[in-house]
């Protein structure tokens, strides 16, 4: 994902009438790519091809496409009779890009105008903003332009919709997938619904008013859910609470700081042998490994005087190497 400088000032809005026009050219520049790399055998197979449930969509038609004209691309240095449809291919999928992009940031005061609205403590508005450039630029790939509404209004739900879910995917210990997130805040919409209408209700109806199993329901509403520490968590004439379970974080152990110290220990051998001095740094600042406190990518990136957009990708190369260094874990 290309860094967007948010200090740019926005694009100039689009009335109705030109964002259908824009919206046409860029059907007409995909077309004209089409047309350059039709019959060539490596781009008929990818655009041919039978889709997955997820490219059955105007999105990722055009992502095939896109694949058909890179590879076109590719094999037109080898085989120099593909040299010139590779190139036409290439210049008109060039202009497709840069009117998609000129469509989306037409939109970017709706990226800013949600960012105020969602900033919280687990994202910041900076943050937000990106991810509203993203729901925006997903939003020019799909928008249609002989349907009956603005782009303006097709793009505020994408936006909406990232913002959320980089919020929930922030705000939660445990990640969940895009669709999972979607379907949990269908089910809290579904309850508020019901309850507003004085309708009682069970997971089951739940379920079928979100449109997924009861067993998932109840899966996806447990998750995030707390419970007492009084609550009794056994049967029996006398029941115990889970807080007779949990050990005493005050109580002295003596083997407790030997042990800590020690993976202490080896977790600082494994950065030194896996991590640049770089990649310790942006790790260090963002998860709050020294300190305990966490910073945004934004506040790292002043630190270091680079971009945010470069300091995640640093944060990024470091998590890699740390998942793809067996080392790590043989040390620990």
């Amino acid at each position: 994902m290309h860094f967007i400088d948010t200090r740019k000032k926005s694009s100039e809005r689009l009335t109705a009438d030109e964002e259908k026009d824009l919206a046409r050219k860029i059907r007409a520049a995909e077309e004209r790519a089409r047309q350059a790399i039709e019959g060539v055998d490596v781009a008929m197979e990818i655009l041919t091809r039978r889709p997955e449930r997820a490219e059955r969509t105007r999105a990722g038609a055009v992502d095939r496409l896109e694949q058909a004209v890179e590879a076109v691309w590719r094999g037109s240095r080898e085989f120099p009779e593909l040299k010139q449809r590779g190139r036409a291919a290439k210049t008109a999928w060039a202009e497709a890009e840069a009117l998609r992009w000129q469509l989306a940031m037409s939109g970017r005061r709706i990226a800013h105008g949600e960012a105020r609205k969602l900033a919280g403590p687990f994202m910041d508005e900076e943050d937000l903003v990106q991810e509203g450039y993203i729901g925006l630029l997903r939003a020019a790939k799909r928008f249609d332009p002989d349907r009956d509404i603005r782009f303006s209004t097709y793009a505020r739900w994408w936006v909406r919709a990232q913002m959320t879910r980089a919020i929930d995917h922030t705000g939660r210990p445990v990640r969940l997938p895009g669709c999972a997130v979607e379907q949990t805040r269908n089910l809290r919409k579904a309850i508020k619904r019901f309850e507003a209408a004085g309708i009682s209700y069970g997971i089951a109806e739940l379920a079928e008013e979100v449109g997924i199993d009861k067993e998932r329901a109840e899966l996806l509403l447990s998750q995030g859910s707390t419970i007492s520490l009084e609550q009794p968590v056994d049967d029996g004439p006398r029941p115990r609470s889970l807080e007779r379970f949990l050990s005493d974080t005050d109580a002295v152990r003596p083997d407790g700081e030997a042990i800590q110290a020690q993976e202490l220990a080896r977790m600082h051998d494994a950065f030194e042998m896996v991590l640049t001095e770089r990649h310790r740094f942006v790790l260090t600042r963002r998860y709050g490994l020294q300190d305990g406190e966490f910073r945004t990518l934004s506040e790292v990136g002043k630190e270091m005087g680079l971009s945010r957009e470069r300091v995640r990708q640093i944060e990024r190369e470091a998590l890699i190497r740390l998942r793809e260094q067996s080392t790590i874990r043989e040390g620990l």
